[in-house]
């Protein structure tokens, strides 16, 4: 019979809290161990990856004869390493989020189910999506516009660790711009705004679209550009899948049940 000071439901928790911690552990080593092994793979091809990341910075400044520079001691090694560490979460991507879900799932209502996993699988194919239109659409446009605009004398040499530190910049600024379209979905579907809320402010939505993109992006008009149509573009989508898959009457209740839940 358990004491007083330590009930038997006490216990129970504890062990309960005790197994969850034990088993993000476990799914944690594993995420770990998938991002060395990767990584691992990669090292041996770290200056081929480079190479083909900044062939369009390259193909831009060869033709004046320049080159790119390394002004740091290390930069040879650290730049194509860092480049790798990238790759190697990005490659991973698919069985971390498999670990997350497999630890979250058994907590999850059937129905929450059926919603989580299609956003976890398109939040991931549309990231990839932004991260490859930064590298085949962005970057050919941005550089070819930054080696035209050369001024007389000055020689254009870009720093490898100060390339690396754009792209990743631009890789990460246009995966997340990708991911509007979940997050329209989301807003509708969690009740926070309705297809017709949204609808009606689109003028200011695509107004907060050119000013992201205007911050996150370097100052030339190209880039901006190249960020703020698709981002109109994917919130249209996300609108389109809003119409296809909620309901306007589901979404408005949501949104009148949640309305009166915070009302005292």
């Amino acid at each position: 019979m358990a004491s007083p000071e330590h009930p038997e439901g006490a216990d129970t928790g504890e062990h309960t809290f005790l197994s969850h911690l034990l088993e993000l552990r476990d799914r944690l080593l594993r995420a770990v161990l998938c991002i060395i092994l990767v990584l691992l793979v990669l090292m041996p091809f770290a200056n081929q990856v480079y190479e083909w990341l900044s062939s369009p910075l390259l193909a831009q400044i060869s033709a004046t004869g320049g080159q790119m520079l390394a002004t740091s001691v290390v930069s040879p090694f650290m730049a194509p390493f860092k480049l790798a560490c990238f790759v190697a979460v990005m490659i991973s991507a698919p069985y971390l989020f498999y670990q997350l879900w497999a630890f979250v799932a058994p907590g999850l209502y059937r129905h929450e189910k059926r919603l989580a996993l299609p956003l976890l699988v398109s939040s991931t194919l549309l990231f990839y999506c932004g991260i490859a239109f930064a590298r085949f659409v962005l970057f050919p446009l941005v550089f070819g516009f930054l080696a035209a605009i050369q001024l007389d004398g000055v020689s254009y040499a870009p720093d490898i660790n100060e390339f690396l530190d754009f792209a990743l910049l631009m890789f990460f600024a246009f995966g997340m711009a990708f991911e509007v379209p979940v997050a329209t979905f989301l807003v509708v579907k969690t009740g926070i705004a309705t297809r017709q809320s949204l609808a009606e402010k689109r003028p200011y939505i695509v107004v907060g679209v050119f000013v992201f993109a205007a911050v996150l992006t370097p100052p030339d008009p190209i880039s901006q550009t190249m960020m703020a149509v698709p981002m109109w573009l994917l919130y249209e989508l996300g609108m389109l899948f809003c119409r296809l898959f909620i309901p306007e009457e589901t979404a408005e209740e949501s949104a009148a049940s949640d309305s009166k839940a915070l009302t005292p």
